[in-house]
């Protein structure tokens, strides 16, 4: 299983810091989810209020048959989902993630509000995952080979509670980043948390940049992420402090 077994081996200071495939990306968004916005019939539904239970549990994704002509009956579906960083940060979508495909079950919606105890069956087309770093289309192999993160459910409340009653630890963070210029850095907050690191984003007069931390080894489970945040915060205490943020 992708999520099992050992951690893996620590990233290296020669080598990009690991991040999750854009598979996993959307996988981690749809688990996450508390809202979506569905459109079918060229009729646009705001879902709220999600329990946080993964989506694909409610819609259920069938490959295209293979060399299946176009057929005009079967309604086009669009599922679209925005990943909000729960920290304050400039510029809070962390991503957008659509999803298309075709009805082979009706939606259940009456009134504009749906019933999302039914599951509804989509003819697969696509996901299209959008970044700062640019657009990535996903296949349906790709989307069932993934895995969700196991921090995704937890990673808005536990940057949060970093945010809110640990701020000295996000300073304390800063000094495993390379030297900024003298009083160039404004702000600094936690934009994202996953199996692989903490990201940090450091807010400047002139924009942003973000940075990631690798933990010393991918976690496999939420019960991991103390350990390896505590590795972060002893390493980032054994450097010398050349990083501050204005009073």
């Amino acid at each position: 299983m992708r999520m099992s077994g050992a951690p893996g081996t620590p990233a290296t200071s020669t080598a990009a810091p690991a991040r999750p495939t854009d598979a996993e990306r959307v996988r981690s968004i749809l688990a996450a989810a508390h809202s979506m916005t569905v459109v079918t019939d060229g009729l646009r539904t705001e879902v709220r209020q999600m329990d946080g239970s993964d989506v694909l549990g409610r819609f259920h994704l069938h490959p295209a048959p293979a060399h299946a002509l176009a057929r005009d009956d079967r309604p086009a579906i669009r599922l679209e989902f925005t990943d909000v960083s729960p920290a304050p940060v400039r510029d809070r979508v962390r991503a957008r993630v659509t999803i298309l495909g075709h009805l082979l079950t009706p939606f259940p919606a009456e009134g504009g509000a749906p019933d999302l105890s039914e599951s509804t069956c989509v003819e697969y087309a696509q996901a299209v995952l959008e970044t700062a770093e640019g657009r990535s289309y996903i296949g349906l192999d790709e989307l069932d080979e993934a895995y969700p993160d196991p921090l995704a459910p937890y990673e808005a409340g536990m940057l949060t509670h970093l945010l809110d009653d640990h701020p000295e630890l996000v300073t304390l963070l800063l000094r495993l980043i390379p030297q900024q210029p003298a009083g160039s850095v404004l702000r600094a907050l936690p934009l994202a948390m996953d199996r692989y690191g903490i990201t940090l984003r450091l807010e400047t007069r002139h924009g942003h940049r973000d940075l990631r931390l690798p933990f010393p080894s991918p976690l496999d489970d939420v019960e991991q992420s103390g350990a390896q945040i505590q590795a972060l915060l002893s390493a980032a205490r054994r450097r010398s402090h050349r990083n501050t943020l204005p009073a």
